[in-house]
């Protein structure tokens, strides 16, 4: 595929390979538009659709991640590949990915940008990062990302970020549970590397059973989700990767695993 806001490049790491979309328009500071959103829902079904990828790196050049939504473009398909959805669409896609997704945030998370960071499994912020929900100032409300962002920050706190649309440091986003790990920018490579390191020594079935079960029972009670819980274990113990791993439990030896 060709992208025209993006880069998307693949690594191969011990277990299998690391995948990186990188948001690439600098100039906007990555502002996120329909082009951009239709782009990462093509990623993120390419992703899904590759045995070989064990997690999706998200992070933006030029020294930001996100500063937004692209005001000048808030409707519309974009032109280039064929429309999958909306930014709607793309956080949903994010919280249901059966491959896990790591925000590498560096620079402005603002808006839409935030949003994303919320719809990741993990995100890792370099220490000068910047977070915030601007759009109260130009007479906007931040009304998708509430949907993910209210799975993660408390209400009282989330509705100060909405309200007054205050910037915040990364330290107060590692507060509200925004943030998994604050680390100092020139280690930030790093950090991300190993997290994405231990993911793709863990066995991809186990992953994509859990993550889709996380997320459908997020959107459940209590009586209706843990029967859809009992069940998708029972799924996943018949697997080839879980006969596996209690194999090599038993065995005293390191699983491996072939995704099946």
């Amino acid at each position: 595929m060709s992208f025209r806001t993006l880069t998307y490049e693949a690594r191969a790491v011990e277990g299998g390979t690391i995948a990186t979309a990188t948001l690439n328009v600098p100039e906007k500071r990555n502002a996120i538009g329909p082009e951009m959103a239709n782009e990462l829902l093509h990623v993120l079904a390419s992703v899904a659709d590759d045995p070989e990828v064990r997690a999706l790196v998200l992070t933006g050049a030029g020294g930001h991640f996100c500063a937004g939504g692209n005001i000048g473009q808030m409707s519309g398909e974009g032109d280039g590949l064929d429309f999958k959805g909306d930014y709607a669409d793309l956080l949903l896609a994010m919280v249901r990915s059966p491959k896990p997704i790591v925000a590498k945030v560096r620079g402005y998370a603002m808006g839409g940008g935030l949003g994303l960071v919320a719809a990741s499994h993990f995100a890792l912020a370099a220490d000068d990062a910047v977070l915030g929900t601007p759009e109260i100032h130009r007479g906007l409300f931040p009304m998708m990302i509430m949907a993910v962002l209210s799975r993660i920050v408390p209400r009282r706190p989330l509705l100060e970020m909405m309200l007054l649309g205050q910037k915040m440091t990364a330290a107060d986003g590692l507060r509200l549970d925004l943030l998994n790990r604050v680390v100092p920018g020139d280690a930030l490579d790093a950090a991300v590397d190993a997290v994405t390191a231990e993911l793709a020594a863990r066995s991809p079935t186990a992953m994509a059973h859990g993550l889709r079960a996380w997320a459908r029972q997020g959107d459940m009670a209590m009586e209706r989700s843990l029967p859809m819980l009992r069940d998708a274990l029972a799924e996943l113990l018949v697997t080839d990767d879980a006969r596996e791993g209690v194999s090599a439990f038993l065995q005293k030896r390191k699983p491996v695993w072939t995704g099946k």
